[in-house]
């Protein structure tokens, strides 16, 4: 990995790693498997000390080691830890190891990627302690067996030198590209401009306060209203630091497809002011993929066919000639150089200087970008948008579970096939059995303790099935879901605290065990570190105390609030004291139905109704369309694909000259990051205080939080559910120009504890 700072643009020196460097330059073949080995992630340090264990006196292992070599008027500082340096009758040999699950009989002498990096190290040390001749060693372990296996040569000085020598220059086109980029960017962020003519209320000090974080090198949380510019306030401030050299790199992260095209346009209004930076989206690889099936193998795709001989000229394509990389500019390069788009984006990441991606990619311990080194994070920002939603996907993200039935079905597929499946699986499915007996009549069982003895069984499955899939074949689709749900799982027990509970439910003759996170601030506050700064941003982080708790804030991190731009009079907010409680439902929605015609009748435009769930706004919707056919409605539908969230939206068109109701559901698709400027929304109504369903988990939440001294009634229900109804109010007022009428129906929105959590130009008059 590339690493540049000011003073390395200055002196022309390139700081690279040895892994990255001989990867980039012997790297070859096919993306051969939707199956990527865990082998390295899971069992590497386990393989290393395996082998450490066995050196003698004298020898030296995790060796620091570094060099610095030019190229065409380029320094190129490569640096790195070798594994080991044995002492041997013919003197010192460098050795390398490497864990691999396919079987030692697959490795035919060694993998070039392989010796290469051990040369990289060899040429370091025979450099370092002048030696003319040293020994290069690959031991590669089986993960299954144990058993090791060595290859050897024998390498001069001189060797060695002009091996090095030719991989920097196989590497130069690329490092001198990534300078001279660098270069142009920092000279056109000298004098770049505010893209706007001025600053709106409040992005100023939004914009000095995210500046100010990057600079103090501190977490800042930012609540900021709807309008005045939030996007550009922290991605044009995070720009200028990049071209003072306090960062290198910044990710703007969001939760929803539609605010990475906010921060896409932010940068695009950057570009048009003189601004040369470039920039990456990473889309899901299931909407960016060319193939009708997502199956990565060499046989299924041609763009995963011999990916990784074609890779390097694609990255060095689109760095030569793009800036934005969205998704068609992706695609478009994808196409012409033959390769996955998926990989692709994935592999531009590293080398561009803001990358707009999912939350998952930074916090997510199953898919973040894991090449990421400290080195680079150091001068890298994470900007988090609409962060509110970022505590319950980090709950998704630290929580694994896994069920009885795959690996039932798996001991009887497997029993004529391999044995070692079969009775991995066996075992497993006979702990579920246990399990389920234990659970009783109630049907269910908690602990507040890790089921180490399932992640015993897991872990032992893993490997007999890690070894099956490396070996190839036709990689069974229930044998893969069943390793990564393993893997998975494995992974959340060894972070499993006192922040997570475990519970069994059983369904059935099914059962399934979860490890819930019902904390997840301390695992996110843990991913986001090493990073120089990280800006928690949005327009509902109320209450600032919950969030900052919540996303893992320490106490000299910053916070920052800003008021509205907007005059009071833009909004009318109007509070009507009907129970929208699930008890009432049945006996108020006629009463509701009429509310809602009442509110749709004032003036012909468009108007968006939110509900708590998708069952209550059918049972309204049918009561409402019944009564007063004449209202044109549209109606969100569970799991719509993004045509048809776009249909939806553009119905609310701003020359609307009839009434249309759009029937919605709060925290769902539309009832955040929607931007309906003017009369393309003229009225939302929100039904009722958006308190999640009573559940089982959230039960959990609220009694942990008791247990830590906390109100967990309002962490588990009301301050997520209040989040969802400052989001969907925050849909109507979108700009200075922007009227229209905001109607609360529920008559907890007057109790003094839901009245103080209302923004302050929301507390309009109760009415009738």
């Amino acid at each position: 990995m590339i690493l540049l700072s000011g003073d390395d643009l200055e002196t022309n020196i390139v700081r690279i790693s040895v892994r990255p460097l001989v990867e980039y330059v012997f790297s070859s073949g096919s993306i051969d498997s939707g199956f990527r080995t865990a082998s390295t992630m899971q069992e590497g340090t386990r393989i290393h000390q395996q082998v450490q264990r066995n050196y003698r006196e004298g020898d030296e292992k995790e060796l620091y080691l570094h060099t610095e070599m030019p190229h065409n008027g380029i320094w190129y500082r490569i640096e790195g830890r070798c594994d080991g340096l044995i002492q041997t009758a013919e003197g010192w040999m460098v050795d390398e190891i490497k864990s691999t699950a396919a079987g030692l009989d697959s490795l035919e002498g060694g993998r070039p990627v392989h010796w290469a990096q051990a040369q990289v190290y060899a040429y370091m040390v025979a450099q370092e302690r002048q030696l003319k001749q040293i020994g290069v060693q690959l031991t590669y372990v089986d993960t299954g067996t144990g058993e090791e296996r060595r290859f050897k040569r024998a390498c001069t000085l001189a060797e060695l030198t002009q091996f090095v020598q030719t991989v920097v220059e196989q590497y130069a086109p690329y490092a001198s590209l990534r300078l001279a980029n660098a270069a142009k960017r920092d000279e056109s962020i000298r004098s770049l401009p505010f893209p706007f003519d001025a600053y709106r209320e409040g992005q100023r000090k939004l914009a000095g306060a995210v500046y100010g974080a990057i600079r103090e090198k501190k977490k800042l949380f930012a609540k900021a209203p709807t309008g005045i510019g939030k996007t550009m306030s922290t991605l044009f401030p995070a720009v200028k630091a990049i071209g003072e050299g306090l960062l290198q790199q910044m990710f703007y992260l969001t939760a929803k497809t539609i605010t990475r095209t906010a921060a896409e346009q932010a940068l695009g209004l950057m570009k048009e002011k003189g601004l040369f930076l470039q920039a990456l989206t990473i889309t899901a690889k299931d909407k960016v993929c060319f193939q009708e099936e997502t199956l990565c193998t060499k046989e299924a795709c041609p763009f995963a066919d011999g990916y990784y001989d074609r890779i390097n000229g694609a990255v060095l394509d689109i760095l030569s000639h793009e800036t934005l990389m969205t998704r068609q500019v992706i695609e478009q390069y994808a196409r012409k150089h033959k390769v996955c788009p998926f990989e692709f984006s994935l592999d531009t990441a590293y080398a561009v200087d803001a990358v707009v991606c999912d939350y998952n990619y930074i916090f997510d311990p199953r898919v973040s970008l894991k090449r990421l080194i400290e080195e680079q994070k150091k001068r890298t920002v994470l900007l988090v948008d609409e962060a509110h939603n970022l505590v319950d996907r980090g709950r998704d993200m630290f929580s694994a579970a896994i069920s009885k039935a795959g690996f039932l079905q798996l001991k009887r597929d497997y029993k004529a096939v391999n044995r070692g499946i079969a009775d991995k699986s066996d075992a497993i499915n006979k702990y579920f059995i246990g399990l389920r007996k234990a659970c009783g009549e109630t049907r269910m069982q908690l602990s507040k303790e890790a089921p180490q003895e399932l992640a015993d069984l897991l872990e032992a499955f893993a490997g007999e099935a890690e070894r099956a899939l490396a070996a190839g074949g036709d990689n069974e689709p229930l044998l893969l879901d069943a390793y990564f749900a393993a893997q998975n799982f494995i992974r959340m027990a060894k972070l499993y605290d006192s922040r997570y509970i475990t519970y069994a439910e059983v369904q059935h003759s099914d059962v399934t065990l979860k490890l819930f996170c019902l904390d997840p601030s301390y695992l996110l506050t843990q991913a986001a570190k090493g990073f120089r700064s990280a800006v928690f941003f949005s327009a509902t982080l109320s209450p600032l105390s919950y969030y900052r708790d919540m996303l893992g804030a320490d106490p000299e991190d910053y916070s920052v609030s800003v008021a509205s731009p907007f005059r009071r009079e833009q909004l009318d907010v109007r509070i009507v004291p009907v129970s929208t409680r699930y008890r009432d439902r049945e006996r108020t929605r006629e009463q509701l139905a009429d509310l809602l015609h009442g509110l749709v009748s004032e003036r012909s435009g468009n108007y968006m109704i939110f509900f708590p769930s998708y069952q209550y706004l059918q049972s309204v919707y049918e009561v409402f369309t019944g009564k007063y056919p004449e209202i044109q409605t549209i109606v969100q539908g569970s799991g719509m694909g993004e045509e048809e969230r776009e249909r939806f939206l553009d119905a609310f068109q701003a020359d609307n000259r009839k009434t249309l109701a759009g029937f919605a559901v709060l925290g769902g698709i539309f009832s955040e990051g929607i931007d309906l400027q003017g009369d393309r929304l003229i009225g939302v109504a929100v039904v009722g205080v958006g308190l999640p369903q009573l559940g089982l988990e959230r039960n959990l939440i609220r009694d942990h939080f008791n247990g830590e001294g906390k109100n967990g009634y309002d962490y588990a229900y009301v301050l997520p559910g209040m989040n969802k109804v400052l989001q969907a109010g925050g849909r109507l007022i979108r700009s200075e120009q922007d009227e229209g009428v905001l109607l609360l129906i529920d008559d907890r929105f007057l109790q003094p504890h839901y009245m103080r959590l209302l923004p302050e130009e929301w507390k309009g008059d109760a009415s009738e």
